[in-house]
């Protein structure tokens, strides 16, 4: 049986999951509902966080009507050969664009989503150039051509401009395309076409990508592979997900791990799994093109070569851009801490962060400051998501203000990560935009009007995009698309203004009543409820004149035996602007630090008293 190996690329909400589902219903290895976004974040935020494996098998029995595909071994009742396409989706954020790099170097081809209406976006030029740069030859998949305003011509155009600006090759130029509807399992070759099926896509994949286990001498030759992915069993402990590039693979094998830094232990394989949809089936051996997953090397890592010969040279490592961005992470020492965390410890927060690195390659930390731990990741949004993992899991922590990687250059000057940003917004709100991030250091690139929807692309600092997304979407109403992807380490762009919002701070420990918070609500924007807890020197809410503000939100009516016209008035409340772990990052303040627990999420200044923050400020001057 032959096998193909392929990734889906694409920007975010270009529809790389949905197209993967459709695939696998199709080929009757998934039923209805079953989706590729398993993870409970995923599910709540519609995105795809982690890289994950499927397998599909064409032409698929389920259609043919014969056996089903966990029998295949080889062809179809009606003679027809069946492939085997395992299948790898991808993120489409820039912020987890290290589990697309880490993917690529397992596969063979890729095929590269783009929405019909929006084109090229900052996402997808990062992953066709990691893709461009590797040799590999894209198959492009126009998707959601059923869109009101989609322009599959035109979104085409602009992807094959975007081939050459990024330096493809005549092979690689020369794609091949098909249109699609992910969302009702339809794709076709030429936008005329009739077609109610992926049918024409699974043609394309077997005659465009090829085959992996073509070479015979490759099963021949000492066993090469190497890991993409880890994952973890309780009863199995680590699990390594790897391409076989040469050998056999077997079940109970003796083998060598090599490292990237030139070391080798040995050890053996105790369970080997293959993939059919989103299952692992147990095998007897593995060959080389396939994909697989096994267990038994408890200390195997992302990018390690698995040998049969300890004298076999290692592959290339896997390597993925740096971090850009950097946080602190502390015990939580509130006066509500170890209430409700299970994990509070500094012990326990340094062992889940150092078996987050075995396979979050994007993430680095450093655990040499004695008060803090330093975590550095691709944006807020990998480190959000990193934070709100562990408060579901049970832990109780506290983390500092994000703040962007500086280092020097080559020539010894100052430089800091810089972002292409595209924006569409409607056409009378652009200037509104354009204002507040020029402020912000952006540079303008290029601005294109259609139909009073405008596109404007910027180059903009890193530092400059810190605690903007929240205030672009009020900017715009919520009518705002913004998009960014890391380009390169730059000069300095100097010091820019930051519109810093007052705090409001409450000075006494108890519940929240009603009435004081109805006083409150007309001075800012309010982050608790009526009945919630709070601290003295907790964060309330924020002033709308940009100062701090101390509160006593406990405070309750003082009560009389007298009656009055105009005293009893109702209590008509704001509803609270709940704080999350995003959130809270985009409007925290350099003296504050986030409280994360498993059931909240609170702003507290660093020192809780009014006296300890003024002594502070005395020294400082």
């Amino acid at each position: 049986m032959e096998i193909r190996n392929i990734a889906i690329i694409a920007h975010v909400d270009h529809g790389k999951t949905t197209l993967t589902d459709a695939l696998m219903r199709q080929t009757g290895v998934a039923a209805e509902g079953v989706s590729m976004d398993s993870n409970a974040l995923e599910l709540e935020r519609g995105i795809t966080i982690y890289a994950k494996n499927t397998a599909i098998f064409y032409p698929s029995t389920h259609s043919t009507g014969s056996e089903s595909p966990r029998g295949i071994r080889g062809a179809t009742s009606s003679g027809r050969a069946v492939t085997k396409i395992n299948i790898v989706d991808t993120p489409g954020h820039s912020d987890f664009g290290s589990e697309v790099e880490r993917v690529l170097r397992s596969i063979d081809t890729v095929l590269l989503v783009v929405d019909a209406q929006e084109g090229p976006m900052p996402q997808t030029r990062f992953v066709l150039k990691k893709s461009l740069e590797l040799g590999l030859k894209p198959i492009v998949v126009i998707n959601k051509i059923d869109k009101p305003a989609a322009e599959p011509e035109a979104a085409h155009e602009s992807v094959l401009e975007l081939f050459l600006e990024l330096g493809a090759n005549n092979e690689q130029i020369d794609f091949p395309t098909v249109y699609a509807i992910g969302r009702e399992g339809v794709a076709k070759k030429n936008l005329t076409d009739e077609s109610k099926d992926l049918t024409p896509l699974l043609d394309t994949i077997l005659e465009h990508v090829p085959p992996a286990n073509s070479l015979s001498e490759k099963r021949n030759e000492t066993l090469r592979a190497q890991p993409f992915n880890l994952a973890y069993d309780n009863f199995l402990g680590r699990l390594a997900i790897a391409r076989i590039y040469e050998g056999t693979l077997k079940d109970g094998q003796k083998v060598f791990v090599k490292k990237s830094d030139g070391k080798t232990y040995p050890g053996k394989i105790s369970k080997l799994y293959t993939f059919e949809g989103l299952k692992r089936k147990e095998v007897d051996e593995v060959v080389a093109g396939d994909i697989c997953m096994l267990a038994g090397l408890p200390e195997i890592y992302i990018g390690d070569t698995i040998t049969a010969s300890e004298d076999a040279p290692a592959l290339p490592a896997i390597s993925v851009d740096e971090p850009t961005v950097s946080l602190n992470l502390v015990i939580n020492d509130s006066p509500f801490a170890g209430r409700v965390g299970k994990f509070v410890t500094g012990r326990q927060i340094r062992e889940r962060l150092e078996r987050e690195l075995e396979v979050n390659v994007g993430l680095k930390v450093d655990f040499s400051f004695g008060e803090f731990i330093t975590v550095y990741g691709r944006g807020e949004l990998h480190l959000a998501i990193l934070l709100e993992n562990m408060r579901r899991e049970g832990f109780e922590l506290q983390v500092s203000q994000p703040h962007v990687i500086t280092r020097k250059g080559n020539d010894g000057e100052l430089v800091e990560p810089f972002e292409e940003v595209i924006v569409d917004v409607p056409e009378q709100m652009s200037g509104t935009v354009i204002s507040k991030l020029t402020e912000r250091r952006a540079a303008i690139l290029d601005i294109k009007t259609v139909d009073n929807q405008t596109r404007i692309t910027f180059e903009a600092p890193t530092r400059g995009l810190l605690g903007y997304r929240n205030q672009f979407v009020i900017d715009t109403k919520g009518f705002g698309i913004l998009s960014s992807r890391f380009t390169a380490f730059k000069p300095y762009a100097g010091e820019m203004k930051h519109e810093k919002s007052g705090s409001m701070i409450s000075t006494e420990n108890g519940k929240a009543l009603a009435f004081s918070l109805n006083n409150l609500q007309d001075r800012g924007v309010l982050y608790i409820e009526p009945a919630d807890e709070v601290y003295e020197g907790q964060v309330i809410g924020n002033t709308s004149k940009g100062e701090d503000l101390y509160v006593n939100p406990t405070k309750g009516k003082q009560l009389s035996n007298m009656r009055a016209s105009g005293s009893d008035e109702g209590i008509y409340l704001t509803p609270a602007y709940k704080l999350d772990i995003e959130r809270a990052m985009e409007i925290m303040n350099d003296d504050e630090y986030i409280e994360i627990t498993p059931d909240a999420v609170r702003l507290r200044k660093i020192l809780l008293t009014q006296q300890a923050r003024s002594k502070a400020q005395r020294k400082a001057v």
